[in-house]
């Protein structure tokens, strides 16, 4: 999959073969059968194109890596606590590209019900209005 996500074209097994030959003798039936099993996984879309098949990647790596985190974390029984912990192993600059990220998805998630930017939603002001009431 590195090699079809470098390229961020349509590959043949032939040159994935000779890219991978550049760094360790590897048959191209090895080749051939993990491509085969990456287009069975549906990780990879194949079209005939002569007498090969042309692979494509049927999503991103990033889109990949965060399926599998999204998976890791939502196997979790204190989703809370793994994050807490998965922030704590992350760099200065993984924790700098998560904010930006935060940052992004909050500028374009759609307001609900209208509040102004850092007003606490409405139905948090509502649960937060029953709890005090009996004060």
């Amino acid at each position: 999959m590195t090699r079809v996500w470098q390229w961020n074209r349509p590959v043949t097994v032939r040159e994935v073969l000779e890219d991978l030959q550049q760094e360790r003798s590897i048959a191209y039936t090895t080749v051939m059968t993990v491509m085969d099993n990456l287009h069975q996984k549906g990780w990879v879309r194949r079209e005939v194109s002569g007498r090969a098949y042309r692979y494509t990647a049927v999503s991103t790596r990033a889109a990949y890596s965060a399926a599998l985190m999204n998976e890791a974390w939502s196997k979790s029984d204190n989703p809370a606590a793994a994050l807490v912990a998965f922030f704590g192993m992350m760099s200065a600059e993984q924790r700098e590209a998560l904010t930006d990220a935060v940052r992004i998805v909050q500028r374009d998630t759609p307001e609900q019900g209208g509040e102004e930017p850092g007003e606490e939603p409405a139905a948090g002001r509502a649960a937060e209005g029953e709890a005090g009431a009996g004060r």
